[in-house]
């Protein structure tokens, strides 16, 4: 999980390698998922260090991504990248407007009700189709829907928190 105050935000995994020339299959985090192709250059977390890779050639395949990292030219060499997390500087990522936030911002965010109960943390989130839902972990587990101005009355990063319109059930 990532926080404001973190250098790198994660935009995708590595998969299994693909084809003889040492390409890989990619799992992207992005909104479209092409869009990870735009970003340069990629990190690859080695434990708590990032390490910057080179892209030299990207595509949609299927319903997914390939991609040929330089330096790795056979399947058993790219084999070793497998299951690595791709991160981006956070300077990379394009400027939000006012109340627009990342879901790397969110997640981690203590949640706390209109009664000033927390609910738990922001663990993750994701797109179901009509809107976004923030998966809280605390004493139990919470789905509550992304509106802001609706359940989401209001975020503060610097303080790490979220307050919401929703009952501690």
């Amino acid at each position: 999980m990532n926080n404001p105050q973190t250098e790198y935000v994660v935009i995708g995994k590595i998969g299994a390698a693909y084809g003889i020339k040492g390409w890989l299959k990619i799992v992207s985090f992005t909104e479209s998922i092409t869009n990870i192709l735009d970003y340069a250059p990629w990190y690859l977390q080695e434990g708590q260090t990032w390490k910057p890779v080179k892209v030299d050639g990207g595509r949609e395949h299927g319903k997914g991504i390939v991609v040929h990292i330089a330096g790795f030219d056979t399947p058993e060499s790219a084999r070793l990248l497998t299951g690595k997390v791709i991160g981006i500087q956070r300077s990379q990522l394009p400027a939000l407007k006012k109340q627009e936030y990342y879901w790397s911002d969110l997640e981690g965010l203590t949640v706390i009700n209109q009664r000033g109960e927390t609910l738990g943390k922001v663990i993750y989130l994701m797109a179901t189709g009509s809107n976004d839902v923030l998966v809280i972990k605390g004493e139990k587990e919470h789905a509550i829907p992304y509106l802001p101005g609706d359940t989401i009355t209001s975020i503060d990063l610097e303080k790490g928190e979220m307050h919401v319109d929703w009952d501690l059930i």
